[in-house]
């Protein structure tokens, strides 16, 4: 079965645009668990269907069987119990989001990652049932994130019983041109949660100032804050135009970014990153910032393609 036909509506029709789903990979541990919950809500803040995908390798590794046997493989009934019972716990949470599962016979990320371009965005728990528990974040969140074509969200740091909303979103704004996708999407979701959107750039001092006086430094040091503070209102001033009820808060603050971005996150609902996506390079494109925030943050991660 090919994962890009499953992951349409039957018959083969391309999901709408309007209709595209928000796509949960669950393996029916504790994270997973959490990463459903959380796309519950999401799901009806957006008014979106809900797509719940447990991918499992139990037709290969059951594959050489002999034909006559009876019994159904226990992997398989394994992974249609986690589906079926987090279909349930969607439901339960909210009756009116529409909820789908589905088994898909191939490794998890190839499955999300096929589902990307046809997602509304990516949702995944920050370890699976196989990884370790010293592990900050499993081998298939990482590997989502720094492949996948739409957002994706890492759920990690959320707490269980903290209601979503009543907190804010956080985006970092960096130096350099792009990073539109990761502020239109942060301000979106901070329009559907109808809370306050914290915009942060941070800036920094070289290590060695080659100056002579403390007043020469610290002029440096201003001046530098002065361009962060004018740049973040230079990025900012067609999401403020645009999106007048979203209240929006200016932060620069000196330090590397990843930091920054990490010390913002505790007590916020979201956190929103930029990864820049080159065509044609393979492997993992994911920046230093998005890949610390993924390893620490204090609340759940977003990361958003960018163009190079």
């Amino acid at each position: 079965m090919a994962v890009a036909g499953s992951l349409r509506e039957p018959g083969g029709e391309a999901v709408a645009v309007m209709e595209r789903p928000l796509v949960v990979g669950v393996d029916g541990s504790e994270p997973s668990l959490l990463a459903v919950d959380w796309a519950v809500d999401e799901a009806a803040r957006h008014g979106l269907p809900l797509r719940l995908v447990h991918a499992s390798l139990w037709e290969i590794y059951e594959g050489a069987q002999p034909s006559f046997r009876t019994e159904r493989p226990a992997e398989e009934v394994m992974a249609e119990h986690i589906v079926a019972s987090c279909v349930e716990r969607a439901r339960r949470r909210d009756p009116g989001v529409k909820v789908s599962g589905k088994v898909l016979a191939e490794d998890a990320a190839s499955v999300l990652l096929r589902a990307g371009p046809e997602a509304f965005a990516l949702v995944t728990g920050s370890r699976g049932r196989g990884g370790f528990a010293g592990l900050l974040l499993g081998s298939v969140g990482l590997a989502v994130a720094a492949r996948a074509t739409c957002p994706v969200i890492v759920v990690r740091g959320a707490e269980p019983d903290r209601p979503q909303g009543a907190g804010r979103v956080v985006v970092g704004i960096g130096d350099r041109a792009g990073g539109a996708g990761a502020l239109r999407f942060a301000v979106r979701e901070a329009e559907v949660r109808g809370c306050a959107l914290t915009a942060v750039r941070a800036w920094r001092s070289p290590a060695v100032d080659p100056v002579d006086h403390m007043l020469i430094a610290d002029d440096g040091a201003r001046l530098r804050k002065e361009r962060a503070s004018a740049g973040l209102d230079d990025a900012l001033r067609e999401a403020a135009r645009d999106h007048p009820r979203v209240g929006i808060e200016r932060r620069t603050a000196e330090g590397p970014t990843h930091r920054v971005l990490i010390e913002a996150s505790a007590g916020a609902d979201l956190v929103v990153v930029g990864a820049v996506r080159r065509h044609g390079r393979f492997g993992l494109q994911l920046g230093r910032v998005a890949h610390a925030l993924l390893h620490h943050a204090r609340c759940p991660v977003a990361v958003v393609p960018e163009p190079a």
